[in-house]
């Protein structure tokens, strides 16, 4: 974990939110660098819709992504980056307009290649869960 370090950087209100996750309507509200997890709120918009009025997958599968990935971020130092390789997604209910509540851990860790997963809720309900495989990297 290094504070100088991207994610960081943009918690500590140093950088902007990026805009993939401001869309998404994205606050961190718990997270320990040293263990590789976080908690975080996302607050959607109608304009994240399917034709029914429910979140669209593609939507909750970004969520997903953006728990996963600052989970193992807030584990990275500074010049690091962690890129997606593949993204699992499994849907269990509806998620419609309100918050929505995202969990997300590092499982294992190693040189580079790191095991996440996570979950989203919402009203106490699991809505959809998620593991990913990200490669560390060196940003030049």
């Amino acid at each position: 974990m290094d504070k100088n370090a991207f994610f960081w950087l943009v918690k500590d209100g140093a950088l902007p939110t990026p805009k993939a996750a401001a869309t998404l309507g994205i606050d961190i509200i718990a997270v320990d660098g040293e263990r590789g997890t976080i908690e975080v709120l996302f607050n959607p918009t109608e304009a994240l819709t399917n034709p029914v009025g429910n979140i669209q997958g593609g939507f909750l599968a970004a969520m997903l992504d953006d728990t996963m990935g600052p989970a193992l971020a807030s584990t990275l130092r500074q010049g690091e980056f962690a890129p997606t390789l593949n993204l699992n997604i499994s849907f269990h209910l509806p998620a419609k307009l309100g918050q929505i509540k995202g969990r997300g851990r590092v499982d294992r860790r190693g040189g580079h290649v790191c095991f996440l997963s996570g979950e989203l809720e919402q009203d106490g309900q699991v809505i959809a869960t998620a593991s990913a495989t990200a490669l560390i990297q060196r940003v030049s």
